[in-house]
């Protein structure tokens, strides 16, 4: 199995001193964390999209290009391009710009969001977000594998013999963030791309019927089940010696960020131990989480496994990371390999045919 460490730069007060880091130093964090990432053997390393509220992550283009610079190996990957907000000419545009920056490492991942204050904040109508993203993604997807495109929709001018640049280094994947609906999961099957499963801040079951709906629908489109691949997210990370100090240590930052995203997203659960047992976050010892990587694999058999590090303070990130890469990635790697991104890997998707 593959890691990725996600970011969606929330800037929220340290839990322990109440002081807000400066922006400057928060942005300069993300950064130097992409590269101790690649140090210590992550496969990806991602940057969302927020607009509004304590996210800092309203420029992921511009991170990544700086992400893109200060390494080498590690894939960059969107997590997630809120596409349905997004003009496709300019997503085309500025990702390729990455793409040749990292030459070819990028990973973009599309979905409508979830946040109802990007609407809004663009000028968009929140109740027809299923069907900017399905017009937004197809054209991007052809602005990106094709050239010279020629095209019309609802809701932009149209294109005539259009051929965006800087072109992508390679045939960058397009993946497809699922948190809520089929919408997403049909649109991934359709395409032959991949799906990237929330997994946040509900139970596994109710990720696992969306992942299935889109291995069931990949086949019904006539594709081969082995070409499904299919990625995970979780819901928190902070792993330490003993479960017992992993909870201790992870509960202030739970609490500072948890219980209104929890709220938003209508979790059911409502504490932290609730929220360990029953739900996703991957907090307690190394051995637990394998454990649990384990079972989010019985249930979406995923080759990508995603954490995320949000508000920790600079030491505890770095002591969470290097034990996750010691004691964690080994033993699942073991246990469940992956030909994502190895030679067996043909980006098929990429190159699939457009549907009928």
């Amino acid at each position: 199995m593959k890691f990725l460490i996600a970011n969606l730069i929330a800037n929220v007060p340290d839990p322990h001193t109440g002081e807000t880091t400066p922006t400057h130093q928060k942005l300069r964090e993300v950064v130097d964390t992409a590269v101790l990432a690649e140090e210590l053997g992550f496969a990806g390393y991602g940057i969302g999209e927020r607009h509004g509220g304590v996210s800092l992550a309203s420029s992921p283009a511009v991170l990544l290009a700086a992400v893109a610079e200060r390494t080498s190996r590690i894939k960059l990957f969107t997590t997630l391009t809120v596409i349905s907000i997004s003009d496709p000419v300019r997503v085309a545009e500025d990702y390729a710009t990455v793409d040749q920056l990292s030459r070819g490492r990028l990973q973009l991942m599309v979905g409508k969001g979830n946040d109802p204050r990007h609407f809004p904040l663009f000028g968009l109508d929140e109740e027809r977000q299923w069907e900017y993203q399905e017009e937004k993604f197809q054209l991007l997807r052809r602005l990106w594998y094709e050239e010279n495109v020629t095209w019309s929709g609802r809701f932009r001018s149209p294109l005539t013999d259009v051929t965006t640049l800087p072109r992508p280094y390679a045939r960058p994947r397009i993946w497809h963030g699922s948190a809520t609906s089929t919408q997403s999961t049909e649109l991934a099957a359709k395409w032959g791309d991949p799906l990237f499963t929330a997994n946040g801040f509900h139970p596994v079951e109710k990720y696992a019927a969306l992942v299935n709906h889109y291995r069931r629908r990949w086949e019904e489109y006539g594709r081969d089940p082995r070409d499904a691949v299919v990625g995970s997210g979780a819901g928190g990370c902070y792993v330490a010696r003993t479960s017992q100090e992993a909870v201790a240590r992870y509960r202030p930052y739970w609490e500072a960020i948890s219980p209104a995203a929890a709220r938003h997203n209508n979790s059911p659960f409502a504490t932290l131990e609730d929220t360990i047992e029953r739900g996703t976050a991957l907090v307690g010892s190394p051995a637990q989480i394998v454990d649990k990587i384990g079972r989010y694999h019985e249930a979406y058999g995923h080759q990508l496994q995603g954490i995320g590090v949000e508000g920790l303070s600079d030491a505890e990130r770095r002591h969470v990371l290097e034990l996750f890469a010691s004691d964690v990635i080994p033993q699942v790697d073991r246990r469940h390999p992956s030909a994502l991104w190895s030679s067996a890997d043909t980006h098929a998707d990429a190159d699939a045919e457009a549907p009928v």
